[in-house]
């Protein structure tokens, strides 16, 4: 006699439950998945009980289905042998990490993390062909298999697919809240732990001292350009990000140790000190606007524009000035680290803690040396080794 076990399977995963019925090993027919007819045992008895087995699991998955919920055979199983689960879920740490952080971290973080839900949501919709999955699922294999899916996959057909280093954030978003599940003790480890995310290098856009000049001097006389050329020379000139320069106020600007005008203020995406100097340029701006009927109403230095419109401003600005570059808000601030100041000789750590940088690292990821700094640094070395030369050279005549 052998027990006669069935295996449940749904999207290629499986699980055995025993059925705690026994039949003669001889009579088990495998291709039927019944027993057959032999001398003194009732199988017809045995095969009906199978059957109705088969039909209580097959109700269970259709009522898992209509009610939109997470079906998995272990699932199945827990309702076949009447086991309650209260694993946490994936959507449900979705929904708790939102609700959570929504009224901690800033808007446009949110927006980011929002799309990474419609992307985790997409991935365990179309691959894993069901509505959520608890979290004791996810593993190595599932990161792997989101990124596979990140990289084929497209929110709408319109969309370009998303490069490697937009994949990568979407990845880290989820570390993060997946994280949050480990804190929460709904998960007892981060299969991120033995995951390492790979960024692609990218250089970093600035604009040369020949390229600033010629936006600075541009005389434009549509309205919207010229703010937005202003603005963006004033990043230039401050280092300061869209998100900063939009909610900087006059009690921002104090007179430092030398008698000149500073920023003195808080990075609002990181929350760090920044003191900044202001040079020349800045503080002309920062006067033509500070008395705007926009700025008054705002509180603010500088009338407020949404980034994305500035951004499209910035494309028209680029092509009336003659700038083959993708111009962004943030190439100002980029401009500020590399053209501006290292390339004047401005120390890096004196760049980095305007930037508002914790690390000196962070700040050689945006600060380029250009061709002019090199070709200017091997000139003062080439005359010092021919000065060096004649100096040395002995001349004997008799």
């Amino acid at each position: 006699m052998a027990g006669i076990y069935m295996r449940i399977t749904v999207n290629r995963r499986k699980t055995e439950v025993s059925t705690k019925l026994f039949c003669p090993v001889d009579l088990w027919d495998k291709k039927k998945e019944r027993v057959g007819a032999g001398k003194d045992f009732n199988h017809r008895h045995i095969n009906r009980l199978l059957e109705e087995t088969r039909a209580k699991i097959q109700s269970i998955y259709h009522e898992l289905r209509i009610k939109e919920q997470l079906i998995t055979p272990q699932i199945i199983k827990n309702y076949f042998l009447g086991i309650k689960d209260e694993g946490h879920t994936l959507m449900r740490l979705l929904d708790y990490h939102y609700t959570s952080q929504k009224a901690i971290l800033r808007p446009n973080t949110i927006r980011h993390y929002k799309v990474t839900y419609k992307y985790i949501k997409a991935f365990v919709k179309e691959r894993l062909k069901t509505t959520d999955i608890y979290l004791r699922q996810i593993d190595y294999g599932f990161i792997v298999d989101y990124e596979t899916f990140l990289n084929e996959y497209k929110m709408l057909e319109s969309y370009k697919g998303l490069s490697q280093n937009s994949i990568m954030k979407h990845l880290a978003w989820l570390r993060c809240i997946l994280n949050l599940g480990v804190r929460l003790k709904w998960m007892t480890s981060n299969p991120f732990d033995t995951y390492k995310l790979r960024y692609k290098k990218t250089e970093r856009g600035y604009l040369s001292q020949e390229e600033l000049l010629t936006i600075e001097q541009k005389d434009i006389n549509i309205h919207r350009l010229e703010f937005t050329k202003d603005l963006f020379v004033f990043s230039c000139y401050t280092g300061l990000a869209y998100m900063d320069v939009q909610s900087l106020t006059m009690d921002n600007i104090h007179i430092g140790i030398d008698g000149h005008k500073w920023i003195i203020s808080k990075r609002l995406k990181t929350d760090i000190p920044i003191r900044i100097p202001l040079l020349t340029k800045a503080e002309e701006l920062i006067n033509k606007y500070r008395n705007h009927p926009k700025s008054i109403y705002r509180g603010t230095v500088f009338p407020g524009i949404a980034n994305q419109r500035l951004n499209g401003y910035l494309k028209e600005l680029a092509d009336i000035c003659e700038i083959r570059k993708h111009l962004t808000f943030h190439m100002a601030r980029h401009t500020f680290a590399t053209t501006v100041t290292l390339s004047n000789n401005v120390p890096i750590e004196t760049v980095s803690k305007m930037l508002g940088h914790t690390k000196i690292a962070t700040t050689q990821i945006y600060a380029k040396v250009i061709e002019s700094k090199i070709s200017e640094d091997m000139n003062i070395l080439r005359q010092k080794l021919e000065s060096d030369k004649e100096s040395n050279h002995l001349n004997v005549s008799v």
